[in-house]
C-alpha cells in the first residue's frame, strides 16, 4: 500500500518525530534543574513533568495500538499520566532519568513503526494506517507540550526561544506546530 500524495509515509513521519524530539531537546538543553522543576504553584506542571509526559503518552499509544509491549518505567508512567492530579506532579525524577526515559521511548516508537513500515507485523496494511494516524498524534502532542515548555522557558526564565521547526508537513494552527491530514 502506498500513501496518497497528501498522506505522509511512515518514513517521513519518523523524520518529523525526530524533528519534534530535537526541538524539545533544544528547548530544554540549557535549563538548570531548578528551571526544569519550577512550578508557578501546586496546580501547575513543571517543565520536567512535560518532558516525561510526552514520551509516556507516545509509548502508551504505541504499545496499546500496535504491539502489546511491557511498560518501560511503571512509576514514571503513572506520574506522567494526565490523570495524575497536578498537585501530585511535584516529585519529579532527576534529568538523567527523564532523558533516559525519553530516549528509550523514542527507540521503541521508531522500532515499532519501522517494523510496521517494513511489513514485519500481522495485518501490515491495516497497521500502516493505524501507525500513520498514531504518529501524527504523537508528533502533534510533542509540539503541544513543547509550546508550553517554550512559554515557561521564555516568559518565566527569560531565555530566548530557538527557531520553530518547519517542514513541508508542518503548519501552524492556533499557535501550535501540527501535521494535518487531508
Amino acid at each position: 500500500m502506498t500513501a496518497s500524495p497528501s498522506t505522509p509515509t511512515l518514513k517521513q513521519l519518523l523524520g518529523e518525530y525526530d524533528r519534534a524530539l530535537a526541538y524539545t531537546a533544544e528547548l530544554t538543553s540549557d535549563l538548570t534543574a531548578d528551571e526544569v522543576t519550577w512550578r508557578a504553584n501546586e496546580n501547575a506542571s513543571a517543565i520536567g513533568w512535560h518532558l516525561g509526559h510526552q514520551p509516556a503518552v507516545a509509548h502508551f499509544m504505541v504499545r496499546n495500538l500496535t504491539a502489546a509491549e511491557a511498560r518501560i518505567d511503571p512509576p514514571l508512567d503513572d506520574l506522567m499520566d494526565s490523570a495524575t492530579e497536578e498537585s501530585q506532579r511535584g516529585d519529579l525524577p532527576d534529568l538523567a532519568r527523564l532523558h533516559d526515559y525519553r530516549d528509550t521511548v523514542a527507540e521503541r516508537v521508531k522500532f515499532r513503526i519501522a517494523a510496521i513500515d517494513e511489513g514485519n507485523v500481522g495485518a501490515p496494511a491495516q497497521l500502516r494506517i493505524i501507525a500513520a494516524t498514531l504518529m501524527v498524534a504523537v508528533i502533534n502532542h510533542e509540539y503541544q507540550h513543547s509550546k508550553w515548555i517554550g512559554e515557561v522557558r521564555h516568559d518565566v526564565h527569560g531565555k530566548d526561544l530557538p527557531p520553530v521547526p518547519s517542514s513541508g508537513l508542518l503548519t501552524e494552527v492556533d499557535g501550535y506546530q501540527v501535521i494535518t491530514l487531508s
